[in-house]
């Protein structure tokens, strides 16, 4: 094992110089009106040529400092990175703590064959428990990542390793997801701040109500809404492309899934096995509707990634039909059976109560202010708070007994499995040999109800993952049974009926 220093690639200077024009180029158009106002065209112009060359010419030698004075180097034990000129930073991580390598690559990048190389520990401690090399070529990028989590040197012949590929059907799921809204409302919040940065917010305000000048207020914001949504639905299909598109779940040599995705920007993430600890069937509302669930994965040493904010490092598949979901989940488990597809027991029906009581507290709270200011100030508000009753308590009472519903918890094989959630449902099935603790919590009026939550302590994931409202003697009997031994000072021993199984 070489343990000489490297640098990172002169291409690097390419790539910092491109950046720099594209910000100059944008720049430069609104940089040569201002100046063409108190002065000859050529002039303004000339002005603008020789700041941006100034700026592409610091830049570029910045770049070319720190690409002289970076060097890193892997040894048998630690990876050390050294940078720096008027502050110098040497950094080392140890080999062993070291748990993931990733790579990304902007479009950029792809042409000049470079990427960035990110070697995390999966500590929550910041920049300290991450070294980044940017940028170095593909090549040494995937030696790096092969080397640092100590894979199989030589591919499998003749073996198509592949837990999932992209099937384009998919991309059915994305307009319905929460994105969507998300997106439509972000659009529509730009509009109305760009047209305020120009001054003609006003103007935009008075367009829209000519357009709407023949109906009515109710109609003109519904419309508003659903158009909002469709723009939403457009954003949320571009961004689907660009996240999922070449996307590749495999298992490689040496015990290690693979997800490799993304169209413009590439990014390649890898997971050892060994530090797997389970794995989530995660429905959103929209989702779920439609019969779809992604799959996560639960994992130590796994932390988000700042830098990407469109990047979330657990994902292992995107929403696909729920069936396929199932299976992808048993693969990556190595189960003949999906665990998350086993039958769950039901929660005591004092849960369905605790929850039609949190939705009608929802709904008559706003509902009982609306009527106060109705009748001390306008007395319209007191039919916006009738109406506002008779529409949302149907919904919230609906959402209540969804949520009841959505409860359950079992054990299947060597896994604990807890379900719950409406407008995100989720599916976690969780190693019993990685729950290292219980927590038990309950409540004033869980204990009047007779009921409890349990939460699995883990080191993988959230660190926890909750058994909500279960029956007091049904969670500690299932908290026993899934991880024997841990609880069993504490339980004395009490007969009591067979809980009976969710629907599924």
């Amino acid at each position: 094992m070489s343990e000489e220093w490297r640098r990172l690639h002169p291409r690097t200077l390419l790539a910092g110089a491109a950046v720099l024009c594209g910000v100059a180029g944008g720049a430069a158009l609104p940089a040569v009106a201002g100046l063409a106002g108190g002065r000859p065209l050529w002039q303004a112009v000339a002005w603008v040529l020789a700041g941006a060359a100034l700026l592409v010419l610091a830049g570029t030698a910045a770049d070319w400092v720190r690409l002289r004075r970076t060097r890193y180097r892997v040894g048998p034990e630690r990876v050390d990175l050294h940078t720096g000129f008027l502050l110098l930073k040497q950094r080392s991580l140890a080999r062993e703590r070291i748990r993931s390598v990733d790579l990304t690559a902007n479009p950029l990048q792809r042409v000049l064959g470079l990427v960035k190389v990110r070697i995390g520990t999966g500590e929550h401690t910041g920049g300290e428990s991450t070294l980044e090399l940017d940028l170095v070529t593909r090549t040494e990028g995937e030696r790096l990542r092969q080397e640092l989590l100590a894979r199989a040197a030589a591919e499998e012949t003749g073996h198509d390793s592949a837990l999932a590929t992209l099937d384009p059907r998919w991309i059915r799921y994305a307009p319905v997801s929460f994105l969507a809204p998300a997106l439509g409302g972000a659009a529509a919040g730009a509009v109305m701040q760009v047209s305020e940065w120009f001054g003609a917010q006003g103007k935009v305000i008075d367009w829209i109500g000519d357009r709407f000048q023949d109906v009515s207020v109710t109609w003109m914001l519904l419309d508003l809404v659903l158009l909002a949504t469709a723009v939403g639905a457009v954003g949320a299909l571009g961004l689907w492309v660009e996240m999922w598109w070449n996307y590749r779940l495999e298992r490689e040599p040496g015990g290690t899934l693979r997800v490799r995705r993304g169209l413009l920007t590439a990014r390649s993430v890898t997971l050892e096995e060994r530090r797997l600890r389970g794995i989530e069937l995660v429905e959103p509302l929209g989702v779920r509707l439609f019969g779809a669930a992604r799959v996560d994965a639960v994992a130590t040493g796994l932390a988000q990634d700042d830098d990407d904010k469109h990047a979330d490092l657990k994902n292992l598949l995107p929403a696909v039909p729920r069936e396929r979901a199932q299976r992808v989940a048993a693969q990556v488990l190595r189960e003949p059976e999906p665990p998350t597809g086993a039958p769950l027991a039901a929660h005591p029906r004092a849960a369905r109560t605790r929850r039609l009581r949190w939705a009608l507290w929802s709904v008559l709270g706003p509902v009982a202010l609306l009527a106060v200011l109705g009748l001390l100030l306008a007395p319209v508000l007191l039919y916006v708070a009738a109406g506002c009753a008779v529409v949302l308590t149907p919904i919230a009472v609906l959402f209540a007994l969804d949520a009841y519903r959505a409860l359950g918890h079992g054990v299947s094989g060597a896994y604990l499995v807890a379900r719950s959630g409406t407008v995100r449902r989720s599916t976690v099935a969780l190693k019993r040999s990685g729950v290292i603790g219980w927590t038990v919590k309950q409540s004033y009026f869980q204990r009047r109800a007779g009921i409890l939550t349990l939460t699995a302590t883990t080191a993988a994931g959230t660190g926890g993952y909750d058994v909500y409202d279960t029956g007091e003697s049904q969670g500690l009997a299932f908290a026993a049974e899934a991880v024997p031994g841990l609880l069993a000072p504490f339980l004395e021993p009490v007969h009591t009926p067979e809980a009976r199984p969710t629907l599924r």
